[in-house]
């Protein structure tokens, strides 16, 4: 690859990592006007995005800057801004090691975020009983990860080939 084509290929990264995020943001004040975003049970349209890394790298910081960005502007405390963030940034990563296969790219941010989030809400908002946010936020998580980030994913694939250039995965 000479330099110019590794020039484009870094600005076309950069760009769709820039996208993401500000999708992400978007999506995520949608869902917090309508009241969805930061409950025990959190419906985050934003989430369905955490799919994305399945066409691109460029999803993974996209993905942790948009979530970032969506706690620290939705008034989310310390430990979700940081915690919640850095589970979406390592859901992120495994969804692009899994690519291959099609169908498990909603299954890290799933697990992940069922997995994390409800010590998150216990330790920075009281939210209890533990075990009941672990159905409440896996239910979430099912709903925008599972369920409307497959149809996106479907929806993407249809037009992989014009969106996403396959030259550019990271080894």
């Amino acid at each position: 690859m000479n330099k110019k084509e590794n020039v484009s290929i870094n600005v076309l990264l950069l760009v769709q990592a820039a996208m993401i995020a500000a999708l992400y943001v978007t999506l995520t004040y949608i869902a917090n006007a309508l009241g969805l975003a930061n409950h025990a049970i959190q419906v985050r349209f934003s989430e369905a995005l955490t799919i994305m890394p399945y066409f691109t790298p460029a999803a993974i910081p996209g993905l942790f800057i948009g979530c970032l960005l969506s706690n620290i502007l939705t008034g989310c405390a310390i430990p979700d801004i940081i915690f919640g963030s850095l589970t979406t940034l390592i859901a992120a990563i495994f969804t692009y090691k899994l690519r291959k296969i099609k169908w498990m790219a909603p299954l890290p941010p799933i697990i992940a975020n069922t997995l994390v989030v409800p010590f998150v809400l216990l330790s920075a908002y009281g939210i209890r009983p533990l075990w009941l946010s672990f159905i409440t936020v896996g239910i979430g998580e099912i709903i925008s990860c599972g369920i409307l980030g497959m149809f996106l994913l479907s929806a993407l694939c249809r037009y992989q080939g014009r969106l996403f250039s396959a030259n550019y995965h990271y080894n």
